[in-house]
């Protein structure tokens, strides 16, 4: 039996192995780099194991340093987790070779599958050979690994160079492999999959449908168990055509099969040949643990004839630290706190107090609900997300509450195309009015409190006071005015019921509204069970802005130039909308283009070089070139 498990990742999913290891008794080793040194997963682990470096071709991807980890450490097993070497068969090899136990499935059976241009041959799907117009638009995916790294949509034969060069590089930093393929890029349909478990005595179990068709940049954003408004046959299909991807490879442990459902008919794409971020929502359907039955596999127990049943419906959405009103671009920081009330499940590799840093991916949690019908699920899970609390850097969480609750999503209408057609109204502002006040109020109060002034609450009337705030990420600008008065604080339209420096209660037409005020340095956070405001305060005037030359590109987020586009040197002419320089932030890779055709007038980015948000990268010079 295995006694000792070394996980062979990061953040939650090691955070997850871990939580069922110690339920089975098992003891723990984690890996991480110097910029996971304090990691939750490294915190949670029973011992850890340093791997000299920062970024992830140093560390999570040297396959060689993870086994001489696991040897070091008297571990017997290692676990994979999703991304970096999971669906590596060479990495698989080098575990068995070392006298451990890998808990994953065969390498035959991962150079089999991994690769989606070889699955796609072994499922009798015939590859896209040399593109041409008539093709168009088309996918460009890496054939190892997945996530939406190394994946672009080629709309232009002309750009279809370059976005294969972008997702080459792309791939080869997230997996160590760059290879990458073309397929027909259908816009409109629906990625559903099936989640499977096989064990090396004949039996393999398809564990129901997944629908996953809310992405964004080609990854998922929302999932949910099972795949709503399927037909019977089709579901049949799916299942079939998933028993015999494992089949044919003697598949043994995890994976998922995923498709492309459109017209009433499935596409397969590929086979993920290990387990799914968004596995909880089966564990939560089939109330099973699949991590413990990975572990038991790898141990050569058989599983039973049949599946156990299915019961209720599960939604999972994905808590990123990004804002996805500025293209999704990832946000780092100090994470501040994390509560997701109720009965959700919340599977996190961060806690109050840990560091978003720029090397991984942006993923804070995945938060799940479960409950006996599809809208009491979806109505638990948008409601919990709805009164979080998550303070620190900007979040998607008010576009995952507004996405859950689109009528197109509680309809089940959705398909891959939902963010583009929705994202412009799914993160337009829409600021608690009340929010400053409470900020100011609590600010007076806690101020008073310690002898900083502002007048405290006194029995004589004050001059009003008035403080600024700005709306973050969106920028919004407020003045609040409010004054002292026997009765207590008061402001214009609102009536103040109560004020302590971390609650505020207001009274507005007649409703009472309870605020929750936390402050973070230069950052304040207003929470109510309507949402979650975050204000920077401003000074009472503005602070002259910082001079930049017009055209110039700043970081918009900390980053590694990881290259700048060809032949591109100062004094070249550029046209709108060309990329220049291209930036790896979390994980992905971000394209800084030309504002306006014109002149290169200056080009600080250079390969290789870390950046920090709102650094210059380059400036174009509007207008003809001389």
């Amino acid at each position: 039996m295995i006694s000792s498990i070394l996980v062979a990742n990061r953040g939650e999913i090691a955070c997850r192995v871990f939580r069922t290891c110690r339920e089975l008794g098992i003891a723990t080793v984690a890996v991480h780099s110097d910029a996971d040194a304090d990691a939750l997963h490294v915190r949670e682990a029973d011992t850890a194991v340093r791997l000299p470096g920062a970024a992830p071709s140093d560390t999570y991807l040297r396959g060689d340093l993870v086994v001489k980890a696991a040897l070091a450490a008297g571990a017997d097993a290692i676990h994979p987790g999703y991304g970096f070497l999971s669906e590596n068969a060479g990495f698989a090899r080098a575990v068995l070779d070392a006298g451990l136990v890998w808990i994953g499935p065969p390498p035959e059976a991962i150079e089999a599958m991994a690769s989606k241009t070889r699955a796609k041959e072994l499922m009798g799907v015939e590859p896209l050979g040399e593109v041409t117009e008539a093709d168009l638009p088309v996918l460009v995916k890496a054939a190892a690994g997945g996530g939406g790294r190394g994946m672009r949509v080629v709309r232009e034969l002309a750009s279809l160079d370059g976005e294969l060069a972008a997702a080459r590089a792309e791939a080869a930093s997230a997996f160590g492999d760059g290879e990458v393929f073309v397929e027909p890029y259908l816009a409109a349909g629906r990625h559903v999959e099936v989640q499977i478990m096989a064990d090396a005595h004949g039996t393999v179990w398809p564990l129901g449908t997944r629908d996953c068709s809310l992405q964004r940049r080609h990854q998922k954003v929302v999932e949910e168990a099972p795949a709503p408004g399927l037909a019977p046959e089709l579901v049949a299909d799916l299942h079939a055509q998933a028993v015999r991807a494992a089949r044919v490879t003697d598949y043994r442990g995890a994976g998922t099969v995923e498709f492309l459902v459109a017209d009433g008919r499935a596409h397969f794409l590929e086979m993920n040949t290990r387990l799914q971020v968004e596995h909880p929502v089966t564990e939560a359907v089939f109330g099973i643990d699949l991590v413990a039955l990975q572990i038991r596999i790898a141990e050569g127990h058989a599983l039973a004839e049949d599946p156990p049943a299915a019961h209720g419906h599960a939604v999972e959405a994905r808590l990123y630290a990004e804002d996805p009103a500025a293209g999704w671009a990832p946000q780092t920081g100090t994470l501040h706190r994390l509560d997701v009330p109720g009965d959700v499940r919340l599977d996190t590799g961060y806690t109050a107090g840990d560091t978003i840093g720029v090397h991984y991916d942006a993923m804070l949690a995945k938060a799940v609900a479960h409950a006996p019908t599809r809208a009491e699920a979806v109505r638990k899970l948008a409601g919990a997300l709805e009164r979080a609390a998550v303070h620190g850097p900007v979040t998607n969480r008010d576009l995952l509450v507004r996405s859950l609750r689109h009528p197109e999503f509680t309809a089940a209408r959705m398909d891959t195309g939902f963010y583009d057609r929705h994202a412009a109204t799914l993160t337009a502002p829409a600021p608690d009015p009340h929010a400053p006040l409470a900020a100011a109020l609590a600010d007076a109060h806690g101020r008073s409190r310690f002898g900083l002034g502002l007048g405290g609450w006194r029995n004589l009337r004050s001059q009003p006071h008035l403080k600024r705030y700005r709306t973050e990420p969106d920028g919004t600008e407020h003045e609040v005015r409010y004054e002292h008065t026997r009765q207590g604080p008061a402001a214009d339209g609102v009536s103040v019921v109560s004020v302590t420096a971390g609650r505020v209660v207001l009274e507005a037409d007649g409703v009472r509204h309870t605020y929750t005020v936390a402050r973070y340095g230069g950052r304040v956070h207003v929470t109510t069970p309507r949402g979650d405001t975050a204000l920077t305060p401003l000074p009472l005037l503005p602070e002259p802005a910082a001079h930049r030359a017009p055209g110039s590109l700043l970081a918009p987020m900390p980053g590694t130039v990881v290259r700048v586009a060809e032949g591109v040197t100062e004094g070249a002419p550029v046209t709108a909308g060309q990329p220049l320089v291209w930036l790896e932030a979390m994980k992905m890779e971000h394209r800084i283009c030309a504002p306006a055709s014109g002149t290169l007038t200056a080009l600080h980015a250079v390969p290789g070089r870390q950046v920090e948000v709102g650094a210059l990268l380059a400036v174009v010079q509007e207008g003809e070139p001389s």
